[in-house]
């Protein structure tokens, strides 16, 4: 990256360290928004990314898997042929709101400083998380097609779809598993206007999709007030 954008790299090492971090795991299979903070943008992640976040997922009835979703191995099989579009729509305002919800085995959420998924890949024994309170702003049918149906949902923080689509099975007397995964939007950032595709990914592509986030990052409280030195008259920088 420093030798692409044309920095020096002489003197100190340690004034030469970029620290990068991301706004929030996404599965492994999933795609979609990923927000990456950048030197002293990670400081701003926490405020940047305090919206909801939005997914779309497709989910097929009658298989389960252990991961909740089409990398694990099938745990469980069962009819769906009762169920109809009607069901399905029913069900989903079970799943709006607040609500109660078992965090996937197969996670980020961790253990004794490691992470559950590398706990159960490993073999080892892993209790489920208890039950926590998750919020779902919206939740929408977009498809059904038996086994396969598309959901569009719009959560909160810690909020699981994997959980969700299994959960979704239960409720209608079958199983489900997710089989694709997309996420559309994290805080302000969406998939349509903000999300840089991999092919390009250089120093002049990366600098001009800033500047299409310049209007969302003048917005946050990120912002800092400067004293001047006339009454009644601020300055205001943004980290």
């Amino acid at each position: 990256l420093f030798a692409e954008a044309g920095v020096q790299t002489k003197g100190n090492k340690r004034s030469q360290v970029l620290k990068i971090g991301h706004g929030g795991t996404l599965d492994s299979a999933a795609t979609g928004v990923l927000v990456v903070g950048i030197g002293k943008g990670t400081k701003m992640l926490g405020t940047m990314l305090a919206g909801s976040k939005k997914y779309t997922a497709i989910g097929m009835l009658g298989k389960a898997t252990d991961t909740l979703d089409a990398t694990g191995k099938v745990t469980e099989e069962k009819p769906y042929d009762q169920v109809t579009k009607g069901d399905l729509e029913n069900v989903l305002q079970k799943f709006t709101g607040d609500i109660m919800q078992v965090p996937p085995l197969y996670s980020a959420l961790k253990k004794d400083g490691e992470r559950l998924s590398t706990l159960m890949k490993r073999g080892e024994a892993v209790e489920a998380k208890p039950a926590r309170p998750v919020r779902v702003y919206s939740l929408s049918l977009q498809q059904f097609q038996p086994p396969l149906f598309t959901l569009d949902v719009e959560c909160g923080g810690g909020f699981y779809v994997r959980s969700l689509v299994s959960d979704i099975g239960k409720e209608l007397s079958t199983c489900a598993s997710v089989q694709e995964l997309t996420r559309t939007k994290q805080g302000p950032f969406t998939l349509e206007e903000h999300a840089l595709h991999e092919d390009k990914w250089t120093i002049d592509e990366i600098a001009q999709s800033l500047e299409h986030c310049t209007a969302l990052l003048l917005g946050e409280p990120a912002r800092k007030k400067l004293k001047t030195e006339h009454p009644g008259e601020t300055a205001v920088i943004c980290e």
